[in-house]
């Protein structure tokens, strides 16, 4: 069968891709993402994936727009509960998989996605079959999730960008908000930069 892979990373790509190959499917990725934010945290994933795609055999299709204007206008982001938001953000980039899959002759679709732990596999996989069959497609419902260290592991090895948060500007600050070390270059205070020479 033809299943387009939606890639949201190069490390979470690696089971997935493997896994349908061995069950003797047709994949090719594709790398859709206005989501991930901010633009040279988008840029690195996408470098990671082709540096990957170097290494393992995967046709990807590249969706290179930084798609920052499409994301906050598709998502329910003034106030939204987190899975409100990420539901929003998993249709967004599922529908356009789907799209894409039905354009270009696929039989199924499936993502990458469901190899993360972190994420909300019930959601990813309801809004996957919605997508799915209003594009005429499959969804392929996988559960990665046990692939998902290994993944990451190899992607390590190779020397692949991994991530610290999901990729969206909000994960984001989730992510980072109570860590004055990440943001400064010590534990100190914050310093006047008009005082700099």
């Amino acid at each position: 069968m033809k299943v387009l892979l939606h890639v949201c990373c190069a490390a979470c790509a690696i089971g997935p891709q493997e896994d349908l190959a061995r069950q003797g499917h047709q994949v090719a990725g594709f790398f859709y993402n206005p989501n991930i934010h901010p633009f040279i945290e988008f840029r690195r994933r996408l470098k990671a994936l082709k540096v990957l795609q170097e290494r393992i055999p995967l046709p990807v299709t590249y969706v290179e727009d930084y798609g920052l204007g499409e994301f906050l206008a598709s998502v329910r982001w003034t106030g939204p509960t987190r899975g409100e938001r990420c539901e929003d953000c998993y249709r967004l980039r599922l529908e356009r998989t789907a799209r894409h899959a039905a354009e270009g002759g696929a039989e199924a679709i499936s993502t990458t996605l469901l190899s993360s732990t972190r994420q909300d596999r019930e959601t990813i996989v309801r809004i996957g079959h919605e997508c799915a069959r209003a594009h005429g497609v499959e969804f392929l419902p996988a559960d990665w999730r046990p692939l998902s260290e290994e993944g990451h592991r190899r992607a390590r090895q190779m020397g692949l960008y991994l991530q610290s948060y999901c990729g969206c500007v909000f994960s984001e600050w989730e992510r980072f908000r109570d860590t004055a070390e990440h943001v400064y270059r010590g534990p100190g205070p914050l310093q006047d930069s008009s005082a700099r020479d």
